[in-house]
């Protein structure tokens, strides 16, 4: 009898210690799986962020047509959303990253960096802020939080950052690059006006446009997004 009982323990024990590694191997498995699904969604908005950045609109009324306004933040937003504020500043980087190998740098690449560091900006902080708390109004507060935030970082990286390098790179005067803003508003006489009225403004609305189209498709894309059938 005390045999027998001893032979069921040793079953039980060894039927749990089955099961907790057929537990242990299926979570790895599904960990494997979502980071797969992961990598793959962030190439894919990766891919269609780079696609974005050639479709540009200028606004010559309201800012310098050297200026133009584009949504290739959208597909960083929808990453940052759906996958984690770490994957919003990746996808910045690689669509980045697309236009210099593919298609070269006009900007002796601190355009390109400028970018980046805007369009980071600007996706991380709209994800952390929802990801702590997932519902609409923590998205709503994180995406104008971080449209503000990438329109007040643009002053910095225009003002030490991308016009002192198309001063020195491409010997366009800092006077020329004032007086086309003083054409639209002869008031801005000095890079930082210039940079507090048009880009300041320009900016935080161009991120607010794509917090808009992003709120608009992140439903219909949510399967997508989130590897749900």
């Amino acid at each position: 009898m005390q045999a027998e009982n001893t032979i069921n323990a040793n079953c039980s024990e060894d039927e749990a210690a089955s099961n907790k590694s057929n537990d242990t191997k299926a979570a790895v498995h599904e960990t494997g799986r979502h980071s797969m699904h992961n990598a793959v969604v962030a190439g894919m908005l990766s891919a269609v962020a780079f696609i974005l950045m050639f479709i540009e609109v200028p606004v010559p009324m309201l800012i310098p047509s050297f200026i133009k306004l584009d949504i290739s933040d959208l597909p960083a937003l929808l990453g940052s959303f759906a996958l984690g504020p770490i994957y919003g500043v990746v996808i910045s980087f690689l669509k980045n990253l697309l236009i210099i190998l593919i298609k070269g740098t006009g900007s002796a690449y601190v355009g390109e960096l400028s970018n980046f560091i805007l369009g980071a900006a600007f996706t991380f902080t709209a994800g952390v802020i929802y990801h702590k708390q997932k519902n609409y109004k923590r998205a709503v507060k994180g995406a104008v939080i971080g449209a503000l935030i990438m329109a007040l970082i643009s002053v910095v990286t225009n003002y030490y950052v991308v016009y002192p390098a198309y001063e020195k790179f491409f010997g366009l005067p800092m006077n020329v690059i004032v007086g086309m803003y003083q054409a639209i508003f002869p008031a801005a006489d000095s890079l930082i006006k210039c940079l507090i009225i048009f880009n300041v403004p320009f900016t935080f609305i161009k991120g607010m446009i794509d917090v808009g189209i992003c709120f608009l498709i992140y439903k219909p894309l949510s399967p997508i997004l989130h590897g749900r059938k």
